[in-house]
């Protein structure tokens, strides 16, 4: 039979066990990709990417495959206590909203959705 090789888990920093790349919890996750179906079943995107880096994570939503992201959303924890860790990035890579919190961060979005919708 083969043999097991374990895992390689990062080296501990400074004494603390950091982790090697940022990711979204469970329930922020949940509450992104809840409006993400809401947008597709709107019509309005089709396609996202995550994407996991050491400081960052961030969930780009896409009208077309082959474009640029109609949004990004993005979670820095290094920024929680300067000007929030969440950003919201429109398909320019413009700032839209930047927050503490998820939701407020998101509202841009459910109001387009709202017009959407309505229409």
């Amino acid at each position: 039979m083969g043999s097991v090789t374990p895992f390689p888990l990062p080296p501990a920093r400074h004494g603390g066990s950091r982790p090697s790349q940022t990711g979204f919890e469970r329930d922020e996750l949940n509450r992104i990709l809840d409006l993400y179906g809401r947008m597709v079943a709107a019509g309005h995107w089709r396609d996202y990417a995550m994407n996991f880096e050491k400081d960052f994570a961030s969930f780009s939503a896409f009208r077309r495959t082959a474009e640029n992201p109609d949004y990004r959303i993005e979670k820095r924890p290094a920024l929680r206590n300067k000007q929030g860790m969440w950003a919201l990035y429109n398909e320019s890579g413009m700032i839209l909203k930047r927050g503490q919190e998820l939701g407020p961060v998101l509202a841009p979005i459910e109001r387009r959705l709202l017009k959407i919708v309505g229409e």
